[in-house]
């Protein structure tokens, strides 16, 4: 007796005469699995990259303009997650197109649902559980006053400076951490990876009281990103408001009614300059150094400008660090030569994740390893700077904070520091107009930077707190010595209507319903080559 002949199905060109019920499956399965692919490899891609993630850090991450960056992550998400997840449904397209057989069909397409539906639900649970989504939707749900009861508003207290104003020469290295420095010093390494700037900080300020290691900074939710950090240590404030990523850019004010670092240094006759090697208007940054202190901005797009790099000079986010400490010099030698105290601010960007920019020549005491090498290096050029400052007959009226802006998102270079081991920002107060008898060892985050600021260049500040900052060189307790490092952290994790009000988020802003319609990848209506 003959075998009956199996019955087949065309999927193929003539697809059009499949039964509606087929189609309609077959339909559904290639989008579970084109779901299933690109929800999978994207988050596995993403918690790859931005290691250690909260979800607003995540937000902010995603939800970041394109605009400025340094690239890289665009073209990473692209390779190691759009084309995989691509292959893999063109793959299944293709085997669903040419199979024939009615029963190999079926199986198929019971495997690919349930295949889909299980990965789909593993990738759920692993990212709800990682990023912990619960937490974060209590944290909204469940408001806190922790802000507002402890915020001091600085107009609401007197802030008196001597009557000849110090220099300050702010420099925020951009993912610096006290982990890269040794065990022995404190840090989380074997080896000290940032040996010049450990004895800068063990020769200075750090607020490690008696004890010999290095001391630094907590970054504390919504500062764990440039922004958020720099907006952190120069009001006292996290960067929290009611825009799902902080999206500051699309605004035409920054938190305008919060009295900030810059404000207070223009009031006293400061002239104030803010210098970085990428595009400023990134994150908000532009808005915020222009209405608070009326900083004078030399970025990337000022350089390309007026003729400080050539034209179409591109490297990394803009210009490497070797041009910005080189041209901060002209700068500082320019501001010194007039009759007022200047604040000079400097933003770093080689050591940005992932793996930092390697300059061309620079030394590789770490083989390989480009992250360490690139970090090392920036190390040297501090110090280079530093006693280049040092040098000029305008520094001993001057006072130099050294600050990382929050720990590294980098994927995989602190894999082998201890679980245990309390990641923080670096710190380095040089040449303060005042110094500490404290032997404790301080607990406080990067908001106390704001007060503490001040306090270095020889201000008095009634009660020693702004913000929620504590002036470092007194012998206030912040508060995380006061509440504790976990409450304080919880209760800024949550929902606060008092910042809401604060950040005053224009929701009727033209530029914010475009970025929240679609995804900006190109200037629309910023001032991308301002020169002021």
């Amino acid at each position: 007796m003959k075998k009956k002949k199996e019955k087949q199905i065309d999927t193929g060109k003539d697809a059009k005469k499949m039964p509606r019920k087929w189609k309609v499956i077959h339909v559904i399965c290639l989008l579970l699995v084109s779901f299933a692919a690109i929800a999978a490899l994207l988050s596995s891609w993403v918690l790859r990259t931005w290691q250690n993630l909260t979800m607003d850090e995540l937000m902010y991450q995603l939800s970041a303009p394109t605009e400025g960056t340094g690239g890289g992550i665009i073209e990473s998400a692209i390779i190691q997650a759009g084309i995989p997840s691509a292959a893999i449904i063109i793959f299944f397209w293709q085997l669903f197109r040419h199979t024939r057989r009615k029963g190999f069909y079926k199986k198929l397409l019971i495997i690919c649902l349930v295949s889909s539906v299980a990965v789909l639900s593993i990738t759920d649970v692993y990212v709800w559980n990682i990023l912990a989504i619960g937490d974060y939707l209590n944290y909204q749900t469940h408001p806190s006053t922790f802000i507002e009861d402890n915020y001091v508003d600085p107009d609401s207290v007197s802030i008196t400076f001597p009557q000849k104003k110090r220099n300050l020469v702010f420099i925020y290295l951009e993912s610096m951490e006290v982990t890269y420095s040794d065990l022995a010093d404190g840090g989380g390494f074997e080896d000290d990876v940032i040996p010049e700037l450990t004895q800068i900080a063990e020769s200075n300020e750090d607020f490690s009281g008696s004890q010999s290691i290095l001391n630094g900074a907590y970054s504390l939710p919504y500062t764990t990103f440039t922004m958020g950090a720099m907006f952190g240590m120069t009001s006292g404030l996290p960067l929290k408001n009611n825009l799902e990523n902080n999206d500051m850019i699309t605004q035409s004010k920054f938190f305008a009614n919060t009295t900030c670092l810059g404000d207070i240094l223009e009031n006293e006759g400061y002239h104030n300059v803010f210098m970085l090697g990428s595009n400023a208007s990134f994150g908000g940054r532009r808005l915020y150094f222009e209405e608070h202190g009326n900083y004078d901005i030399i970025d990337y797009n000022y350089a390309l400008n007026t003729g400080m790099i050539p034209k179409g000079y591109k490297v990394w986010w803009g210009f490497e660090d070797s041009k910005l400490f080189s041209f901060a010099q002209d700068e500082l030698t320019a501001l010194s030569q007039v009759d007022e105290p200047f604040a000079l601010t400097l933003l770093t960007v080689d050591t940005h994740f992932e793996n930092g920019y390697a300059e061309p020549g620079i030394p590789t005491p770490f083989g390989d390893n480009q992250y360490a090498n690139v970090m090392a290096y920036s190390s040297y050029q501090v110090s280079q700077f530093l006693s280049w400052m040092q040098e000029q007959p305008w520094y001993d009226n001057t006072t130099v904070i050294i600050c990382g802006d929050h720990p590294t998102m980098d994927s995989d270079f602190c894999d082998d520091v201890d679980s245990s081991y309390q990641r923080r920002a670096y710190v380095a107060y040089i040449n303060s107009a005042v110094s500490t008898d404290n032997t404790e060892y301080r607990t406080y985050s990067t908001l106390d930077a704001f007060p503490t600021t001040l306090a270095a260049l020889g201000a008095t500040i009634e009660g020693d707190r702004l913000g929620l900052g504590t002036n470092l060189f007194s012998d206030t307790p912040t508060l995380q010595e006061e509440y504790g490092l976990k409450d304080v952290t919880e209760q800024i994790e949550r929902k606060s209507t008092f910042m809401e009000k604060l950040a005053d988020i224009d929701f009727s802003s033209e530029y914010l319903k475009e970025r929240q319609s679609w995804s900006r990848t190109e200037d629309h209506g910023t001032t991308v080559y301002d020169t002021n």
